[in-house]
């Protein structure tokens, strides 16, 4: 269906991709290149970003028109006493903002300027270490308000579909919109930050009475759960969730329960952030609000999607001098090749564990070539870097500077793998990656959800590549040995298959360049367009399946595949009985997901459906006697004891985390347990999930 014509009203705090001397993030890569497709349609496209105090610049290359604006009021600050020591209660910023315009490519870009939006001209983003001490830590929030105060003068009444991205720089804005019937509120997730980021509610409450919204801040309670201590204080290292005091709110869902749509950069980044499944967070995820929160709102979801940059697609990797490039760095073109490019993110991007799998792969004599972009604009402050850069000079090219666009294009041609070990599910499409994938170099990387697009970790014949399990651990020792036996294998792929090598990389090429600006407009259009006609968005059955909502679902809405994989035999009772081979179905399913709790039901309601040896295996799993602990599952790869901080919820409290000694296949010896210890599994599967710990 075409559709009509609509007024998309894209805003961030940083909206500068059409110009790189303003470019700080992807995000406003993102932006633009949208924005332009979306007005290439035909469709009148708004941007309003702040000025950042960069208007003299602009005014130098573009021709800036001031518009007739001018808004001046008092934004008061609640400031929450933990953090602002020092500091009122209350205190009051006045507000003189002033809109500026520039059209380009069709685009009508709208520049907010005050006193407050327009410092930090040269990074745009508070840095963290504002907070508590610098006011300018609330520029962002200055901007929210701003932005629909802007929305509402200098759009009015006329209809609009209003895009925000990243809930953290957004969350007044629907609630602020959504009694406007002229402005239909889409929020993009755009990166994977904690689902729980929360903000002081006494701030939020006081701002939206200023932007004349009815207090509608959901109640925040605690996780309510059995053993679930340890498992709360474990999540502060797994980067997927923070603790925050009662008189905070979750960001996340104020946008939820306020936004007519939310959208996402790719299907597995949507799944990931709707249920956390096989992860360390999943089993608190679920006692959360939040989480009721994500199913009753899971209609609105959709995925806009991401994109490879026109540039990229368009430029020729046969054009590349492969021998050139690499005898440029230092390195043996007869070689195989590897490829890896990311900002410095030691853990988030799997960089630590990359490069000991490196070092461990050339130390033991293996002949390839490695080129290890960590871009952070300065010297790598960790010294194995530098170490086994050094050890390694003539097979490791180490850079952490910034270089042009087309050289890091040479680079990747020149590759005949790329390196994408990313770790905590922090990254969501990945651009970098297939950025590499377009130029033909094979993906090894982690089989998360968020990076499911390119197909790394499919079964043939549809894989582009070779995966990795998914990692939530820093200096993780299974992810290092898993990157070197990667290594190892595609190098012997390379030199021994090399038909089979071709196939690879001409399917990795083939599925990236399918990722276009022009396809990601469409998804978004379509979904727009059902907004704007005023269709109810539906929840699919397909997405309620994959994560076990049965009582959103139709009794023959169910299938068999679903019910096995989250352990629900009543769910499978709606749709055929439950007798002893099914039952035998649902304890194999649940005992390869370490799902304890839905064996010892179908052991309790079809015993006949399970052998005296099973029934010995489950039940004796973990046993503590005098010698302390023994745990033995064969399909665990690591089993790590957490024992709770005794002071408990009051404080931050870290867990005590001690590795299991693994003495034989699937079996691991510790001290004896703690009131109060759970274990943490790691399966090979790559899930991560949790047991009791028994205490004799």
């Amino acid at each position: 269906m075409t559709e009509p014509p609509m007024h998309i009203i894209e805003t961030y705090f940083e909206c500068c991709g059409f110009d790189h001397t303003f470019l700080q993030g992807g995000t406003s890569v993102y932006l633009w290149n949208l924005s332009r497709e979306f007005a290439a349609r035909g469709h009148r496209v708004s941007l309003v970003t702040p000025a950042h105090g960069r208007l003299d610049d602009l005014r130098g290359r573009y021709e800036v028109e001031d518009l007739g604006y001018s808004d001046e009021y008092v934004l008061p600050l609640v400031l929450d006493p933990e953090v602002w020591h020092g500091f009122p209660a209350e205190t009051e910023l006045p507000v003189r903002t002033t809109a500026h315009r520039i059209r380009l490519d069709g685009v009508d870009l709208y520049f907010l300027s005050n006193e407050h939006l327009d410092r930090l001209p040269d990074t745009f983003y508070p840095p963290y270490s504002a907070k508590g001490r610098d006011l300018v830590f609330f520029k962002p929030l200055v901007f929210q308000v701003d932005s629909v105060r802007f929305l509402r003068h200098w759009f009015g009444g006329e209809r609009a579909i209003v895009h925000a991205h990243e809930p953290f720089y957004h969350y007044l804005l629907p609630a602020a919109l959504r009694d406007d019937p002229t402005k239909h509120v889409v929020s993009t997730v755009q990166s994977n930050m904690p689902i729980t980021k929360k903000v002081y509610a006494p701030e939020v409450r006081r701002l939206l009475e200023l932007l004349g919204t009815p207090d509608g801040l959901p109640q925040e309670h605690p996780p309510a759960g059995p053993g679930l201590e340890a498992v709360r204080q474990y999540q502060q290292l797994t980067h997927l969730h923070y603790e925050y005091p009662p008189d905070h709110v979750a960001v996340y869902r104020l946008v939820l329960e306020n936004a007519d749509l939310i959208d996402f950069l790719s299907p597995g980044q949507l799944d990931f952030y709707a249920s956390f499944r096989d992860t360390p967070f999943e089993a608190l995820f679920a006692h959360l609000p939040l989480a009721q929160a994500v199913k009753e709102n899971a209609h609105k979801m959709f995925v806009g999607g991401c994109a490879i940059s026109d540039q990229w697609l368009a430029w020729d990797p046969g054009e590349v001098d492969r021998s050139a490039v690499l005898e440029g760095l230092g390195l043996d073109p007869a070689l195989p090749t590897f490829f890896h490019n990311a900002r410095y993110a030691l853990h988030h991007k799997g960089q630590l564990e990359l490069m000991r799998a490196v070092d461990r792969v050339l130390g033991d004599g293996l002949a390839a070539n490695f080129v290890v972009r960590c871009i952070s604009g300065a010297p790598l402050d960790d010294p194995c870097f530098r170490e086994v850069a050094e050890r390694h000079r003539g097979r490791l090219h180490l850079e952490s500077e910034r270089v042009d666009e087309r050289r890091v294009f040479e680079y990747a041609s020149a590759a005949d793998f790329c390196l994408f070990p990313s770790k905590f599910e922090m990254d969501t499409f990945l651009i970098a990656q297939g950025e590499a994938m377009v130029c033909g170099a094979v993906p090894i990387a982690t089989a998360q959800e968020g990076m499911a697009h390119f197909r790394h970790a499919r079964p043939e014949p549809e894989t582009t590549g070779l995966a990795v399990n998914r990692s939530f651990a820093e200096d993780d020792p299974l992810l290092t040995a898993a990157l070197a036996a990667r290594i190892r294998e595609a190098v012997t792929l390379w030199s021994d298959d090399p038909a089979r090598y071709r196939e690879l990389s001409q399917r990795a090429a083939a599925v990236a360049r399918q990722f276009t600006w022009e396809h990601c407009a469409d998804l978004h259009l379509t979904a727009f367009g059902r907004l704007w006609r005023g269709e109810p968005a539906e929840l699919p059955a397909e997405r309620a399946l994959r994560h076990g909502w049965f009582d959103l679902l139709k009794d023959e809405e169910i299938t068999e595949e679903a019910a096995l994989a989250h352990g629900d035999p009543a769910a499978y009772a709606r749709r055929a009985p439950v007798d002893a081979p099914v039952a035998r179905r649902f304890f194999h399913a649940a005992w390869e997901r370490a799902d304890f709790s839905t064996c010892e039901r179908i052991v309790d309601r079809h015993p006949a459906a399970v052998t005296a040896e099973e029934v010995r295996a489950l039940r004796e799993r973990c046993s503590v006697g005098d010698g302390g602990l023994v745990y033995r599952l064969p399909h665990a790869e690591r089993v790590e004891l957490v024992t709770p901080d005794p002071r408990g919820p009051a404080v931050r409290a870290l867990p005590g985390v001690r590795e299991l000694r693994r003495t034989a296949p699937g079996v691991f010896e510790g001290p004896p347990p703690r009131p109060g210890a759970r274990l943490l599994l790691t399966l090979s599967s790559g899930r991560v999930t949790w047991d009791e710990a028994r205490h004799g």
